[in-house]
């Protein structure tokens, strides 16, 4: 299913959804961030604000983006702060809503719904201040391998969202070319049992 309208369908639910994807995912953003300090935020792909609100309790200022409307309401319903604002956009399409640099641009489950990833990393370049950070929590390319996607179901039946394989070099050879430095590479495992495939991979890249 189109990306937007499968987001725009699954909003309703997306919260309520048994998903191990979207709760492992964050921890895994809080685990990686805690570590580090940012006063600006820009979150791409907040959804419904799962993330956001961790977000505001340590940015003091965040534009929060989504690609649905739908997902917006819900962030918006569920977060209340001036340290917001949301913001629907296409992060596909050349970046004409950024009007700063940031200390820390966030993605969460986001970049498997974008085949052209190196535009992604282009933008970035021109969108983190010196000294600031990217985070990249996505489904780990194992799980990928494996045929899994990011699915939900409706009265018609299971809903499949549009996704690309990406492998780790489709990640890191384009944060090389655009000049991040390569912070954390890191894996998380259901119930951190390792025997088993990895479900997120994490990245941090850091603009020196």
């Amino acid at each position: 299913m189109d990306v937007k309208q499968a987001y725009r369908e699954w909003s309703g639910q997306y919260d309520t959804n048994d998903n191990k994807t979207r709760d492992l995912e964050a921890v895994v953003l809080r685990e990686t961030l805690s570590v580090i300090t940012f006063d600006t935020c820009l979150e791409l792909g907040c959804g419904t604000g799962k993330n956001t609100e961790w977000l505001i309790t340590r940015a003091k200022e965040i534009i929060a983006v989504d690609l649905t409307d739908e997902m917006l309401d819900k962030a918006k319903e569920k977060v209340k702060s001036e340290k917001v604002v949301f913001m629907q956009a296409d992060i596909t399409r050349a970046w004409e809503f950024v009007r700063q640099q940031f200390d820390l641009v966030t993605f969460s489950l986001v970049l498997e719904h974008i085949e052209d990833l190196p535009f992604i990393f282009r933008q970035l370049s021109k969108t983190v201040s010196k000294g600031g950070y990217v985070y990249i929590g996505e489904l780990h390319p194992f799980k990928q391998y494996l045929g899994t996607k990011a699915r939900f179901e409706t009265t018609e039946g299971q809903q499949i969202v549009t996704c690309f394989t990406h492998h780790l070099s489709d990640f890191i050879l384009p944060a090389k070319k655009f000049g991040f430095d390569i912070i954390t590479v890191n894996e998380y495992f259901d119930q951190n049992d390792k025997s088993t495939t990895p479900r997120i991979m994490s990245i941090l890249l850091r603009n020196p």
